[in-house]
């Protein structure tokens, strides 16, 4: 039995059978998964029971939509995004042991699965959800990428679509995701071709551009989503609460705005007072047409684009000062750490099992209570500056700068759009922070030379017979002259 043991590499399997053991722990909690408002109305666009639109992702709803005809279950999506994230962490698991030999650290790239900022959404229906692991399984796709044979060149343009499909869906399920996405997409190519020269660099662009137009193309022409406009709702917030109530009423006058919109934007500041109000201001505040739906204020898009470009740049000092208290607000009060379960009134779907519903809600608001700088955004983002400026000289430096950075992009590109406070919006610079600082703390108790184990198990070679090779080499060696034999003895 030892024998058979020592001459096969097993600790991948076993890292398989945990992650695989996770995945259905995730699933069956979340089973049949957690919806939201944003949930719900998704999954009515995936039933065909609401209008596709694109104030959420239409390719989000397309997928629900095919792998409801493909299962006949509602739930099936939130089972995918748990195999996305446990697929992803084993195989980055996997090659941090073959590459360094630590059983230690590839169980706990395993255990990022069952952090409580992490876990706590896993089997939530949202796109921040969505993004995170498909940037995770890009990640994951490098990391194969990087120990592959110098001959396997036809694989590495086969890993190079793969990784670029699962960025390009980061992408479309949330547009600032690109800040993110492109530094993932750097340490891709890197991975690929350690010195890429022109050519590759320009293919791989166009690819990542041809996948990213094409995939858009395509959901547009078969969903044929209604156009919302949805970032209208970012400069409602801006001009109601930077300018005054008789500043917001002669920006409508002279944006030659119909008299009912005039009148609701003069309401909407009215209604939004700082002190209360001091974000979401379309769902807060502006008297909505509920007979129009999501489009109502798109239909006043080219007015609200009139009126920020007409007054914003000459309240510069005022709009900055409110963006930063937002964006001050996001960082150290934030809220909805968790999503207890389904909504009540969530048609075509059923409710998640009440007891391990609660069993999560007590670890993860427990968590939240004994660790709370967990859950905050300022501290994702201090840890994403720091890993972007120090990812120390371990062989794993590059990968550590790379998540840094896209976790600080994307914390920073919310600076002039955050809407809200919700930790959804951090998710992924929370899960690639702490990939980042396990891949540190793994790169610095690992020699960048360290020799025949690890080298062995990057290749894919069983242990025992790197062993092997090793004593052979010593035997020809004891057989030399006799002075070698000496200093081998």
């Amino acid at each position: 039995m030892r024998s058979y043991l020592s001459d096969r590499p097993l600790w991948p399997w076993v890292l398989a059978a945990v992650a695989a053991f996770c995945c259905w722990g995730t699933a069956m909690v979340f089973s049949p998964g957690y919806l939201s408002l944003d949930s719900v109305d998704q999954l009515q666009q995936a039933l065909g029971k609401q209008t596709l639109t694109d104030w959420h992702p239409p390719v989000m709803a397309l997928l629900w939509r095919a792998l409801i005809e493909l299962t006949g279950r509602p739930g099936a999506l939130a089972a995918l995004q748990a195999l996305v994230l446990w697929s992803a962490l084993w195989v980055i698991a996997w090659r941090v042991w073959a590459r360094t030999g630590r059983k230690g650290g590839s169980l706990a790239v395993l255990a990022i699965g069952v952090a409580p900022y992490i876990v706590n959404f896993t089997g939530v229906v949202w796109k921040d959800v969505e993004m995170a692991f498909t940037l995770l399984a890009a990640c994951a796709v490098a990391f194969v990428a990087r120990d592959l044979p110098a001959d396997r060149t036809r694989t590495r343009w086969v890993l190079l679509v793969v990784g670029v499909l699962f960025i390009t869906y980061a992408i479309l399920v949330r547009k600032n995701a690109v800040l993110a996405g492109l530094p993932v997409f750097y340490l891709l190519v890197r991975a690929l071709w350690p010195t890429p020269g022109r050519r590759k660099w320009l293919v791989s662009v166009v690819a990542l551009i041809a996948a990213a137009v094409m995939s858009s193309g395509l959901v547009s022409a078969v969903g044929k989503p209604v156009e919302t406009r949805q970032l209208s709702q970012i400069l409602l917030d801006d001009l109601v609460h930077v300018l005054s109530v008789d500043q917001v009423r002669k920006a409508a006058g002279e944006a030659a705005t119909t008299p009912d919109f005039q009148q609701a934007m003069v309401t909407t500041a009215e209604r939004c007072k700082p002190e209360k109000n001091l974000s979401d201001a379309y769902w807060r505040c502006y008297p909505r047409d509920l007979s129009a739906g999501l489009a109502d204020l798109g239909r006043h898009a080219d007015e609200l684009n009139a009126m920020w470009i007409s007054e914003i740049p000459r309240h510069l000092p005022q709009y900055a000062e409110y963006r930063l208290q937002v964006f001050s607000k996001v960082m150290f009060q934030g809220r909805y750490q968790f999503q207890n379960g389904s909504l009540a009134n969530a048609p075509g779907i059923g409710e998640p099992d009440a007891r391990r519903t609660a069993m999560l809600r007590y670890y993860v608001t427990g968590m939240f209570r004994d660790l709370p700088f967990l859950f905050a955004g300022w501290f994702w983002l201090a840890v994403g500056v720091t890993l972007s400026i120090r990812p120390g000289r371990g062989q794993y430096a590059t990968q550590v700068r790379v998540l840094g950075i896209s976790a600080a992009l994307y914390m920073a590109g919310y600076l002039p759009t955050v809407p809200a406070g919700d930790f959804r919006y951090f998710y992924w610079p929370a899960l690639a922070g702490t990939l980042g600082l396990l891949l540190l703390w793994v790169g610095r108790r690992t020699k960048a030379a360290d020799g025949g184990e690890a080298k062995a198990r990057a290749a894919g070679e069983p242990e025992a017979e790197a062993g092997r090779a090793e004593h052979a080499n010593e035997g020809e060696a004891a057989t030399g002259s006799g002075a070698e034999a000496r200093a081998h003895a």
